[in-house]
């Protein structure tokens, strides 16, 4: 499972103007669901689950609650941080596992429901690594065509409505939230630099919900064999993280020619806090900079990143001009990384009526 060197791309590091982050904003919906209630369905206990994975709660979408709905709030968010209307978005990018549909794009759903009504709307699939990917599509966008004005970046999703219970490999890490970046202009001297992003298709059967597409529709078989749940091999995306997350950051720094005393904050993708952290100390990260939400939130895919760039830009951890190294990785297998010099945008976090 070791990514092939020459699968990526990388963006120049040159930008006029630079583009960067204007407004933050994230959603989580009000129902939570504690260790106690999520061990004994899936065989485990809740002092099982903190100990292996560091999940102490995680958020649940209601039942009339789509991924759509939970990206409209933190896109919202995210414009009134900004200080900009939605109707001055000139793209909306939506990253998603778990679509309200297979067709038409959520993105679309979003823009109506925001009434971002010269926005370009589209989806990215990509996985936990989605927001990031949606963030490059952006960027470039804006640096071509710069009367767009503005794009709302948003990840988002739904997972308790695909998960298992009974599965303690996925019920005990997988959750729901959205959270949104707008981009715009930037002052010099901030913004993103060095996207680099890959993929190694030959690995996509680690993770993935395995029915209701066209390889395998919808059928009385398929709802029977659980075929519309997320289905993981846990030991295998363990060992993906473990390769690909150093491999990151030592690359990043290396085309920087930076240290890692010299980045002031490490936003990466939620995967495991306790395999996160562990990482993290292996690797030599100051104390306090690699910032973990998923302890709070659990795993919440093309969200948990955003998520955790909003939650450090609310508490204060991002000085201004800090550099911040942006680290994603998910199923599909898919990676990415950015140098972001933080501008010094607001945030807004919202949590929700169940």
């Amino acid at each position: 499972m070791t990514p092939r060197p020459g699968r990526g791309s990388e963006s120049s590091s040159r930008a006029t103007p630079p583009i960067g982050i204007v407004g933050l904003g994230s959603y989580l919906p009000a129902t939570v669901r504690s260790n106690e209630a999520v061990g004994p369905p899936a065989g485990v206990t809740a002092r099982w689950i903190a100990e292996r994975t560091g999940v102490l709660q995680r958020h649940v979408a209601g039942p009339g609650e789509a991924a759509s709905d939970l990206a409209a709030v933190a896109v919202q968010a995210a414009c009134a941080a900004a200080g900009i209307a939605p109707d001055q978005l000139g793209l909306l990018v939506l990253a998603t596992s778990t679509p309200d549909e297979l067709g038409p794009s959520t993105a679309c759903r979003v823009q109506a429901a925001v009434g971002a009504t010269r926005a370009v709307a589209l989806d990215v699939s990509a996985a936990c690594s989605g927001w990031l990917f949606a963030a490059r599509v952006a960027h470039d966008w804006l640096r071509a065509t710069p009367e767009a004005g503005y794009a709302a970046v948003v990840g988002v999703e739904a997972y308790s409505k695909f998960v298992d219970p009974a599965d303690r490999a996925t019920a005990v890490l997988f959750a729901d939230g959205a959270a949104a970046t707008v981009l715009g202009q930037v002052p010099e001297g901030t913004g993103f630099a060095g996207f680099r992003l890959g993929s190694d298709g030959s690995g996509a059967h680690h993770v993935l919900i395995p029915s209701g597409g066209s390889r395998r529709p919808a059928s009385p078989a398929s709802t029977a064999d659980g075929g519309h749940h997320i289905h993981m091999d846990g030991r295998a995306v363990r060992d993906f993280i473990v390769e690909i997350f150093p491999r990151l950051i030592e690359q990043s720094l290396a085309r920087h020619g930076l240290d890692l005393p010299d980045i002031d904050a490490f936003i990466t993708h939620q995967p495991n806090p306790v395999l996160l952290r562990g990482l993290g100390e292996q690797l030599g990260i100051p104390p306090g900079r690699l910032h973990i939400t998923g302890d709070r939130v659990g795993n919440i895919g093309a969200a948990a990143t955003p998520f955790a760039l909003t939650d450090a830009a609310a508490r204060g951890l991002l000085p201004a001009k800090g550099r911040v190294l942006l680290c994603v990785f998910g199923a599909g297998l898919t990676w990415g990384s950015s140098l972001l010099t933080w501008s010094g945008a607001p945030a807004r976090q919202i949590v929700g009526p169940g």
